[in-house]
């Protein structure tokens, strides 16, 4: 999610831009840009820095498993199979 902080502000500095003629309608121009913008925001499924690091440390952990896994297997393979061409 998009901090409420950083909407507020894209939405100031949009408003801060436009004409002067459109500026003056004031708070109301704000609040509609800043809804908005959240609305896209939200629409777009956008995830913090934070969220997006913390699924990062999850993915390599995972990764990190797996390869563990892997090497595990292909020792246990080894292992079984000359017992395996023996039995042939």
């Amino acid at each position: 999610m998009i901090d409420p902080k950083k909407i507020e502000q894209i939405a100031r500095q949009v408003h801060e831009s436009m004409p002067k003629g459109l500026r003056e309608f004031g708070d109301d121009v704000e609040k509609k840009i800043r809804q908005i913008l959240q609305a896209q925001f939200n629409r777009m499924d956008l995830v913090n820095r934070e969220e997006f690091d913390v699924q990062t440390q999850v993915l390599l952990r995972t990764r990190e498993k797996l390869a563990m896994m892997e090497q595990r297997l292909a020792a246990l393979e080894e292992k079984l199979a000359p017992a395996t061409k023996d039995a042939e």
